[in-house]
């Protein structure tokens, strides 16, 4: 198991419930506070939460609160044997989350394009008020987002974008004030770290680390939440990371210009993990859907991040052939 994987001893909290036919209001009551603990069912009655204190709380709340309105409920603590593994359990989750982020994005890619034409004081001001919400609302996402969706860091990413804006900070290909990468020179020798999990973007990176930037290069992936860098340590689409998403661009386009990588093999495969990773068709890439359906069958057959990244590399090394001999 991957340095800060889940446990395989992954323990379950259900809330197993019947509520009264009568007042439907009170089952929509009922509903939204399942939703707003961020619990997702695993049967039309049954409601499950990873455990932890904080999340036995919240069912014990919830139950108190239903059988007070003339329902019955208890809660449970389980571990999963048979119809239902941890990893499935984990992508429902990840699936109610990704649904919440892309809905903050749309919102979000809507401000944007408003500030496109936006000049008045009032405009802005507005804007503003806007992008505070969006930032409550990703905050609040966040704040249940238990196994780290893919899509957070794409809507992070857009609403920092949006603030850069409205700030009118024209740097947008700066990095945090925190990282002293930089150039191609300063990313040699260094452990570069990333989030268990990979998918496209971060299999796309790493690829470009080991291909491109340092075939010494040491790759860790760890926990997405809570994890503390060590000195000397890069990290890569990841919240808070030296590289990652900004603005609209994905964190393998970041590190291409922040590695002033300026291939056009190399921008045009940028393209396609963008149109992959973020979703919105902006280079409308007609390659995306085929690279898409082949990094999706590697994820699936290969739960092992190192694996993936082995698996995904030939992908990206055919990609960048074809590209450099179209060019030619």
């Amino acid at each position: 198991m991957n340095e800060g994987g889940i446990s395989a001893e992954q323990r379950w909290l259900l809330l197993i419930h019947q509520l009264p036919s009568k007042p439907a209001y009170f089952r929509v009551k009922i509903w939204r506070r399942l939703q707003g603990i961020g619990a997702v069912a695993v049967k039309s009655t049954v409601y499950a939460l990873p455990s932890n204190a904080e999340t036995q709380e919240d069912f014990e709340w919830l139950l108190k609160e239903i059988v007070e309105g003339g329902g019955e409920a208890m809660v449970c603590e389980a571990r999963l044997v048979d119809g239902l593994s941890d990893p499935q359990a984990r992508a429902l989750f990840d699936t109610a989350r990704d649904a919440d982020y892309e809905e903050i994005a749309r919102d979000t890619r809507s401000l944007a394009a408003k500030l496109e034409t936006a000049i008045t004081l009032e405009e802005r001001a507005e804007a503003r008020t806007q992008i505070g919400r969006l930032r409550k609302r990703l905050k609040d996402v966040v704040t249940i987002d238990f196994f780290g969706a893919n899509s957070r860091l794409p809507v992070e990413g857009l609403i920092a974008g949006v603030e850069a804006q409205l700030t009118e900070d024209k740097k947008m290909t700066e990095g945090p004030a925190n990282t002293d990468a930089g150039t191609l020179a300063d990313l040699k020798g260094r452990t570069w770290v990333t989030r268990e999990g990979v998918y496209v973007d971060r299999i796309a990176c790493s690829w470009l680390i080991s291909r491109f930037i340092d075939p010494a290069a040491v790759i860790r992936f760890v926990s997405g939440k809570g994890y503390v860098p060590n000195p000397g340590e890069l990290r890569f689409d990841m919240f808070e990371g030296e590289f990652t998403h900004e603005g609209d661009r994905c964190s393998f386009e970041v590190l291409l210009a922040r590695a002033g990588l300026t291939d056009p093999a190399l921008q045009a495969i940028g393209e396609i993990v963008h149109d992959i990773d973020l979703k919105d068709a902006k280079f409308a890439r007609e390659e995306a859907t085929g690279i898409a359906s082949l990094i999706a069958g590697i994820a699936m057959a290969n739960q092992d991040d190192e694996q993936r990244v082995a698996q995904g590399a030939p992908v990206f090394d055919n990609l960048y052939q074809y590209f450099r001999n179209k060019r030619g």
